[in-house]
């Protein structure tokens, strides 16, 4: 009899380790079933804020792979609508419920991946049936949000609660619907994946496209009128909306998987070794944004849920449940967005980051230009870094900037990946023209900056 993988979630994780499970092995070695709750598998969740804005057509074009190209070109039993409501490790086996048909079905297994994903983080005050709140972590949620702004009558005002990227995308995807925008943060400062200099620079191009944003004002309540949201509730007032955006950032999707006896870490995703394989558990695994990994540079557990991760993850528990061998070495927390024409990016710690892991270290802001000066369309950019003491080895880089900023964080993440110190980067051989680059790259000054200010603590 066939061995048979049991994938819980069909989207990049679970999907990608299905793929590369069936490469290896095939269709009467290996039977794979996968469980999709949702409408669609294998879609781009951080394309929703543009189809939102009319930017992407529709969800078609967010979309990798449908159910029935796994059907039929990776011989992959796809069950959509199709809810996994137990985990018995014991019979190996799994109990899902059709969400559209009714009733159950049990499914066996030799091989399980966990894929589950992550879930938004939802307050107690946004536990409402009142129309018009909306998470915003799968295509079935950009589904809704759409159908609510296309209705008649159509929203005219909107509030996003959250300042992370999710709340800054959908803010200005909001704005470019037509929609008066504010954004409110708890905190400082929106987009918090920053240190507090950088983001005020994203703070001011936010305001420079229309969204009013409001710090260090927790939200406390919803409004409703006739079952749809009317006002968002704050220390300071009700605010007057249409809609509300939930822009809090996600948690691991773990509730089954503790339910099943799955060990959780320290920053509530599942465990998993380099293999992606779930330690005390034999055939088990888990990938994506439901899992915690490795933080290269602090070299502490970090939940950081990406598609980039996901993917890799998938991958590395597909080659190994086909027989082949692969690892997930960790990540370095490399990540970029924009707001209208601002790119911000970022890699490694940030600087709160590099003193609860315990470093001492210098950090410098240096400002430069995308381009030569001279040439038309010479913008600002500014890289900040985060270096070592002594060593000088670079701990965590941002940028800010115009055209060209954001795919320079790569140049960094490679850096920190591969352990340079700020000296040995002065000498990186980039690209330059005048088209793209001054003679002397925003890097490079960066890091010679860097290099001044060890140079001056040392002395």
């Amino acid at each position: 009899m066939a061995q048979r993988l049991i994938v819980i979630g069909g989207n990049a994780a679970g999907m990608s380790a299905a793929s590369q499970a069936r490469r290896r092995r095939g269709r009467d070695d290996l039977e794979i079933v996968v469980f999709e709750r949702g409408h669609f598998t294998s879609y781009s969740s951080c394309g929703i804020p543009y189809w939102i804005s009319g930017m992407v057509s529709g969800p078609q074009e967010l979309i990798a792979r449908t159910p029935e190209t796994f059907r039929t070109k990776f011989a992959v039993d796809v069950r959509m609508r199709h809810e996994v409501t137990t985990i018995d490790l014991e019979r190996r086996e799994v109990v899902a419920r059709d969400l559209e048909g009714g009733g159950e079905v049990r499914e066996r297994f030799d091989d399980l991946v966990y894929a589950a994903g992550a879930v938004p983080v939802q307050p107690p005050w946004a536990d409402t049936d009142a129309g018009g709140v909306f998470g915003m972590q799968t295509l079935d949620d950009g589904a809704a949000l759409r159908a609510w702004l296309d209705a008649e009558p159509q929203p005219r005002r909107a509030v996003v609660v959250g300042g992370g990227y999710i709340g800054v995308e959908m803010a200005e995807a909001l704005i470019e619907r037509g929609l008066a925008v504010t954004l409110v943060e708890a905190g400082q400062q929106p987009m918090a994946t920053v240190d507090c200099d950088m983001a005020e620079l994203v703070a001011e191009a936010m305001r420079g496209l229309g969204v009013t944003i409001r710090t260090s004002l927790p939200v406390t309540g919803l409004e409703q009128r006739d079952g749809r949201v009317s006002a968002v509730v704050t220390a300071e007032g009700s605010m007057p909306t249409d809609v509300v955006i939930l822009g809090l950032g996600v948690r691991p999707n773990t509730a089954l998987a503790k339910a099943a006896g799955f060990p959780i870490g320290p920053t509530g995703g599942i465990r998993v070794d380099r293999r992606m394989r779930v330690p005390g558990l034999p055939g088990v695994w888990s990938a994506g944004d439901c899992v915690e990994t490795l933080h290269r540079v602090s070299g502490l557990p970090v939940h950081v849920p990406l598609g980039t991760h996901a993917n890799k993850q998938g991958r590395a528990a597909g080659i190994n449940i086909g027989g082949g061998y692969a690892t997930f070495p960790g990540v370095v927390g490399t990540a970029v967005t924009k707001v209208c024409d601002l790119e911000v990016g970022r890699t490694g710690l940030r600087e709160r980051e590099a003193k609860a892991a315990g470093f001492e270290f210098v950090s410098v802001v240096a400002e430069s230009t995308n381009r030569a000066g001279y040439y038309p369309g010479a913008r600002t950019m500014t890289v900040k870094l985060i270096a070592e003491r002594p060593s000088g080895r670079l701990l965590g880089a941002q940028i800010v900037g115009w055209s060209e900023a954001a795919k320079r964080i790569d140049t960094l993440a490679v850096a920190l990946w591969n352990g340079m110190t700020v000296d040995d980067m002065t000498a990186l051989d980039l690209g330059y023209a005048p088209p793209y680059a001054p003679v002397w790259d925003p890097v490079l000054i960066a890091a010679r900056k860097a290099v001044d200010a060890l140079v001056a603590l040392d002395r």
